[in-house]
């Protein structure tokens, strides 16, 4: 059984900054991209980062220059770190884990870890 566990969600002042972790445990396989979404009140789920088995990243428009996606392999854990976090970003941040079992692709999503921003 594979298991998501996000950590780091919290309540900060705007301008604060927050780092997110997600480790995964159990038979996961061989893991591709790990990412971080996030879903605010009656919005979708939205990508916020991602980051390649090669080490490349992508990041949405709007995490561009504050947030910073890493991953360590030999915990497959990654982290989100969050700096000059504004109301905005307050959201249920969701960890995803794309990953290969026996030569069939899988994709995990952990429960989520709440980030409140105040103003």
């Amino acid at each position: 059984q594979v298991q998501l566990v996000e950590s780091g969600g919290g309540l900060v002042q705007a301008g604060g900054s927050l780092r997110l972790s997600c480790a995964a445990s159990g038979s996961i396989g061989s893991i591709n991209a790990m990412g971080w979404y996030r879903q605010a009140p009656g919005k979708q789920r939205d990508l916020v980062a991602i980051i390649r088995s090669g080490g490349t990243t992508n990041y949405a428009d709007s995490a561009k220059g504050r947030f910073t996606i890493s991953r360590d392999n030999a915990k497959n854990t990654v982290y989100l770190q969050m700096n000059s976090l504004k109301p905005e970003d307050t959201a249920v941040y969701y960890c995803n884990v794309g990953s290969v079992v026996a030569g069939t692709r899988m994709n995990y999503w952990g429960k989520g870890t709440l980030v409140t921003v105040s103003s």
